[in-house]
């Protein structure tokens, strides 16, 4: 599972919200999310995005840093 799954988990479970709380207040199903809690379902980057907004926090994208190419003649 993606490491953005874990930092919300944890979020979660470092909140003063219950999971029935949360369920309600982001439209995510209770069940849906007892299940992303305990790793058998993933969420939807909209579920996520509700997830972090309720939580205070933010998810953003960014390049990944990839390895510089090494020209065949360099070698």
């Amino acid at each position: 599972m993606p490491p953005i799954y874990d930092d919300i988990r944890e979020a979660i479970v470092a909140s003063d919200k219950s999971r029935y709380r949360i369920a309600k207040e982001t439209g995510i199903g209770e069940p849906h999310l007892c299940q992303f809690m305990a790793g058998t379902k993933g969420l939807s980057v909209e579920a996520l995005e509700r997830l972090a907004a309720n939580l205070g926090m933010e998810i953003t994208a960014r390049p990944i840093k990839r390895k510089k190419k090494t020209n065949r003649k360099d070698r």
